[in-house]
Formats: C-alpha cells, structure tokens, sequence
C-alpha cells in the first residue's frame, strides 16, 4: 500500500512521466511546451482525471485502502476544482484544489470499510473497485524472518518455493496472518498459530507467467525472483579478494574477464582460471570456488542460474573494503573501494598494562565519478556497493551530490581523517591551467622525491609501513615535506593530491601488535604509548618551527588500490611573516602520491543538488564461506536505511550487495557556461576478522558501532543508542539470523 508520504515522493516523477508518455491530454501539454501547439490567448482552466489508483486491490475490514487520482490542468490559466470520492455512489470525501494552468497535481484518499463486500469506487468518469474479506487475527507478537527464495531463477510458469522462518518470542500462544504478494498482487494467505516460544519454518509456492523480475512480499520481508528464456540459465562468473583488477579466465575456451554474466543455453561447461594472478597492488593465490570445488580449473553443468566465486588470497601487498560499481550503459565499471576511514580498528594507545585502547573512526567517504563512464539506467543513475572480501559491513547511508562549475574549472572533494567525526568533506573548484608545482619535495631519508609528484602518471613517491618498525619503542612513520614557494600574496592555497595507501600485510600487522603485547608483559610500556600514530600534518612558521595544523584541517588517508584525487586546504594555516610556504605530513602506514600541484585561485560559484537513493535493495551475490555471525539485516528493500546517517545500518557480510538507483528527474539543467560533475557519497563501516591476536571483539555483527563512539570497540561506559526508535529498527530489518 503506497503511503501518503511515498506518492508525495512521486509526485514530480508522474507529472515528467504524464508530458512524456502520458495520455492525450499530456502529449498535448508536452507538444504545447515544444512550441508545436498555439493559439491566440489564454486558454482557461480545463481539468482531466486520469491514473486512478487503488491499493490494495483487497484488503480486510479494518485496513486503510489508498486510492489516489492525478489531476491536470491543461488549461493556462489558474482554476479551481473539487474532486469528490464516491463509494457505492454514496460521496465519503472531498478534496478542494487550485490549481496553475500546465499543471498536474496528485489528490489522494484514504478509505476504511469495515463491512466485507465489492466496493465500487467513482472519482469524475474514472472507477474503479475493492474487496473487503474477513479481518485477520488480532495484532500478533510473532516475528517473520530469513525469507528464502528458491530457486532465483525459473522458466515461465514453473514453481518458485518461498520459505520463511516464524517465531513466537513471548510465553502465550500466539497466530498471525501471512499474506503473499506477488507483483503487488496477493496471491496467497495463510493463518498459522505457534506455541509459546515455538519456531516454525512455513512454504509457499508462487509461479508468474511473464519473463523479466518479479517482487514478491511475504508482509514484511520482501525478495524477488526472475523468469528467463526457456532452456537458458544466467551464468555469472566473479571473484573475491584482490582489489578491482578484472580476473581474465577461458570459458569453453573463449577469454573472458570478470565480472562476467551471460545468459547461455543449459549444458556442460568448463573454466581454466591464472594462479597466481598479479593484481598491481598485490600479488594473488587461487584458495577455493564458492561451491567447494579446489582446483582452479574445473567443468560444472549449467542447469540453474549459477554463481561461481573464485577466492584468491593475498600473497603479497594489500587489499580491503566495500567495492563500489557504477552502470556505464552496458554493465557495471568498478570505481573504488570505499570508507577506509570507517575501519573499526584503530588503535589509539596502549596502557602499562597491555590493554589497547582504540580511537577514531568515520564512515564518511567521498568519491568522483567519471562522468564519462556514469550513464543513465531507464532514467537512473544505478550503482552497487559489493562485499567481496571476508568482512562485515555497516552501510548508514549514501547519496549523490551534482555539482555545476564554470567551464575551465575542475571540482574535487576534500576526503575525512578517521580522528574527525560526520560529514567533513567539502568540494572545492580547481583552475585548470594554473597550478603551480612545488619548488622542492624530499621523504623521511632526505631523498628528493619531486620527479615522482610532477605529473599524475603512475609514478608514485616511495614510502615505508610503519607495521615494520624494528621494535615498541622505535616507531618508524613515513614522511612528505614540500617548499611550495612565495605564496604571501595568495588568498587562497590549496593541495590538490593524487595519492594511495598501502596497509601492508596482516601478518606483518599482528607481529608488530605482538612487539607492544609483549613489552607490556614485560612492564616496559609507558601508559599512554602511541601504537598506531593517526596522520598529521604541520606548517612551518617564519623561525623554521613546525606547527601542527588543527584536527579539523588534518590530511585524510588516501584511499586503497585505486589512487584518488583529493584536496587538503592550506588557506589560513600559515602565520603571519611566512613568505616561504613549507609543509609536511606524517603517516604511519604506507601513503605514496602520485602528484601533487598547487591551486591559488579563489573558488568559483558551484550549484550543488543532493539526490537520495530512489531506490535500495540488499541481495546476496554468491555463497560464502565466513564465519561471521549475527543478525544481519533481511535481503529485499531497504530503501528507508539509506537516506539519513543514523546508525540504522544495512548490515552485510562477504557475499553481500546493495543495488542503488537515483532519479534524475528534478535535477535542474545545466546553465550556459557551466559544466556537470558527479560525487558518490558514502557512509559505511567495515569490521574484518579480528585474526590470532584478536582486537577485542568478535567475528560478529554485535556490538554496532555509532557515529558518536570514541573508538571500535568501546568500553562499557558507552552504548549503541538502544532508544525505541533504534529497537525498531532492529526488531524489523535485522532478523537474518547467521548462528
């Protein structure tokens, strides 16, 4: 049933949809707009009804019925109207509205019978019914979970069986009535009544005679299943670990490359896959198929929709993170990975004792969108954010933001340090053609590293992981330090950085956790010892002291594999007297940049519009072997999770998908003399296994991390915000239970 809220939604998507490919009137309105219709005069106001909506179609005494009529007014000039709705030709309410000429606007109702019967619904000369049958039972306290679908994919009419695991949680007997939509259509309903604490799996069959996908609802929950051609079946081919680089593979002795989907005829096929595989940012070992199947080379029959995952491990370099695609009108690119910031894992300090104590954290991520590749799908902009490595993911939300800029200019975000909280990130416009280089770039060993930041071409500044510090007490960080020359006379100074990290590998990783672990067995760790210093970064003041910058203006990690652009905002840092701008970060792990120039020029007038996720939708990709546990939250829609940040996450494991999709259609065109550019902004936190030497908490979806934690994990005297509104949440989207 549409709520109110939800066709207010619409209302703007309708009026498009009506001058474009609406009836005759709203082609006349459109062709009027062309210029192809005129006339002398203002035509006066002229209503037409049209779309009349009814839902649900049946629905029990009791139930609200939505019914909804669009109204246009395709006269010019402003008019009036009332809209009565009839009920078995008896009126039960009445709508008043004015409205402006070349206008449509949607008019709503809401009826409640509480007689069984056919009800005949009149709204102008548009009608319509309903059917009222017996109410359910009374409201019930069992909980509807773990709804399965199987299979995913069928031929026309054959049977799709849909289970789905029922719980009665209290210490009464208790019914509930379920009911199973099929396309918004219900098809099925059943009553079932359990015993005190009693769990019952229930099965139903639902069948559809069209080729294409079909949304099915059982209440709640809500999945979906697709039909296809006849003696065919979709094959999808992909892999987890290693970064975004495309896993080249013979598939009946033709070359693909991943991701790979294909819709081929039923049959034996046989695959031959590279071991090891180099991925650039690392070196990659064939583990497993997602099926069990050991052996990198291997013949399956196809004769369902099958997913097969190949999962190489890491044999060198590193690897991390939710993987972000974007449709390119053909299929989906690979973007980035997204969220370093949002690791729960940082360490802060250690006490004497040997107690870790973790520090930081932020979801927030902001990534540019080629435009060149982002493409429009059905009207969409449509992008997945794929778990593909073995963690757990807490996605809050995300939206786009669409920035206008003049012609001549480029715009780049600025990306979040993990020690600031909430949305950091602000775009700044960039002058093409007039940055400056650097005077002088020189690391940590005194080397000259400018050659390496001159050109963005691949070429990055060597750099050392502090994870390979020889011992506690002699921590090694890398260091950048850059004479960006006479900028007195700038109003504004701006980096505009091209760089990555490199987080090393886990083994390194616990060796140099164990040389703190084992130093405070020993009562030589001060309390308060650094473990894992956050990166910084200081400017040199007129007497060649160096000064820290504020906390609110600290350099960010880059991101992982992929290299990203991004901008770190010198204006105002430098003090008073300075004529030779100095600078110089800090990191600990691994960064290396690829270039780094330098923008004076002040900022230029960037229109920015905020586009929500239209839609959201949690599926599951392939099978995977984790270990994680918990309560996930149900695949199906969770639009209503994505569009504020509030620590009502969609929860995700490896193997895990959500599918986005923005509408365009209220976006304002672009002005003359100003060009287009797109930013896909995230918030997500990502949990990996915690290994041997652990972090404190387990492979498992609790505790849930919240924006206003001081660190992951937290100690007992904070809490994830169980308040009634959090409860709900819970109780309704997180019932996928993995033991």
């Amino acid at each position: 049933m549409l709520s109110r809220s939800a066709i207010v939604k619409l209302k703007a998507i309708l009026v498009i949809d009506l001058i474009i490919v609406g009836s005759a009137a709203g082609l006349y309105l459109y062709f009027q707009d062309q210029g192809l219709v005129t006339g002398g005069g203002s035509k006066p106001a002229k209503f037409i009804l049209t779309d009349l909506v009814i839902s649900p179609n049946e629905a029990y005494a009791g139930e609200a019925v939505a019914i909804s009529v669009n109204v246009t007014n395709i006269g010019e000039l402003e008019g009036n109207l009332t809209v009565n709705l009839q009920i078995n030709d008896a009126i039960k309410d009445t709508a008043n509205l004015t409205l402006a000429g070349n206008s449509s606007e949607i008019v709503e109702f809401s009826d409640i019978e509480m007689l069984e019967g056919t009800y005949n619904v009149t709204i102008g000369d548009l009608t319509g019914f309903f059917i009222i049958n017996t109410p359910p039972p009374e409201s019930s306290k069992i909980i509807l979970s773990s709804l399965k679908v199987d299979p995913y994919e069928v031929w026309v009419d054959e049977p799709v069986t849909l289970t789905v695991t029922a719980e009665n949680p209290t210490s009464e007997a208790d019914k509930i009535l379920i009911r199973i939509m099929v396309d918004d259509i219900m098809v099925k309903s059943q009553v079932i009544e359990l015993e005190a604490k009693e769990t019952q799996t229930v099965s139903f069959n639902v069948s559809a005679s069209t080729e294409g996908k079909h949304t099915i609802k059982v209440n709640t929950l809500s999945g979906s299943f697709t039909i296809v051609k006849t003696g065919y079946h979709t094959l999808t081919i992909n892999r987890s670990g290693g970064g975004s680089k495309s896993l080249p593979f013979k598939l009946n002795g033709v070359e693909h490359g991943t991701p790979y989907t294909e819709l081929l005829p039923v049959g034996e096929y046989y695959i031959e896959l590279p071991n090891p595989f180099d991925v650039g940012t690392g070196v990659l070992a064939f583990s497993s198929w997602n099926d069990g199947v050991n052996t990198p080379n291997r013949a399956f029959n196809l004769d369902r929709k099958l997913i097969l995952v190949v999962t190489y491990q890491l044999i060198s370099g590193y690897a991390s993170c939710p993987s972000l695609y974007i449709w390119n009108g053909n299929g989906y690119s690979y973007v980035t990975d997204v969220s370093n910031p949002g690791w729960l894992g940082y360490i802060s300090y250690i006490t004497s004792d040997g107690t870790i104590v973790f520090g930081g954290g932020n979801p927030w991520d902001y990534v540019k969108l080629d435009k060149n590749v982002l493409a429009l799908n059905n009207g969409y902009f449509d992008m997945t954010l794929t778990q593909q490595w073995d963690e757990l993911f807490y996605l809050d939300a995300a939206y786009m933001l669409v920035v206008d800029h003049p012609i001549g200019t480029d715009v780049y975000t600025s990306m979040t340090n993990y020690l600031n909280k909430g949305e950091t990130g602000q775009i700044y416009t960039v002058t093409n053609g007039t940055l400056l280089t650097p005077v002088s770039a020189t690391n940590e060993k005194g080397q000259d590293v400018l050659a390496q930041i001159l050109y963005k071409d691949g070429v990055f500044t060597p750099g050392i992981n502090g994870i390979e510090s020889p011992s506690w007490d002699n921590i090694i960080q890398n260091q950048l330090t850059l004479d960006l020359g006479n900028l007195s006379g700038a109003s504004s100074v701006k980096l505009v950085i091209t760089g990555m990290v490199d987080w090393g590998s886990a083994d390194t990783y616990y060796a140099y956790l164990d040389l703190f672990k084992t130093a405070a067995a020993q009562g030589l760790v001060p309390n308060g010892t650094q473990v894992m210093p956050a990166p910084y970064m200081e400017v040199m003041d007129a007497n060649g002291n160096w000064i820290r910058a504020p906390q609110d203006k600290q350099i960010p990690l880059p991101s992982d594999y992929n290299a990203r652009t991004f901008i770190v905002d010198l204006t105002g840092l430098f003090p008073e007297g300075v004529t030779d701008y100095k600078v110089r970060f800090t990191n600990f792990w691994n960064v290396t940049y690829d270039y780094i120039g330098i923008d004076i020029t002040p900022k230029q007038p960037i229109p920015i519009q905020k586009i929500t996720p239209t839609t959201a939708t949690l599926s599951q990709l392939w099978d995977t072997q984790s270990k994680s546990s918990g309560a996930f939250t149900r695949y199906g829609d969770v639009t209503e999770l994505m569009q504020a940040a509030d620590d009502m996450y969609v929860i995700g494991r490896q193997g895990d998908q959500v599918n986005m999709q923005f509408s365009t259609a209220n976006l304002e065109p672009v002005k003359e003399g100003m060009e287009r550019d797109y930013f896909f902004v995230v918030a997500c936190w990502f949990k990996d296994p915690p290994g041997e030497w652990g972090y404190g908490f387990d492979f498992t979806v609790n505790p849930l991390p919240f924006i206003a934690m001081s660190g992951f994990p937290y100690s007992t005297a904070e809490s994830y915000p169980y308040d009634a509104a959090h409860l709900a949440y819970i109780q309704q989207y997180n019932t996928r239970i993995i033991p």
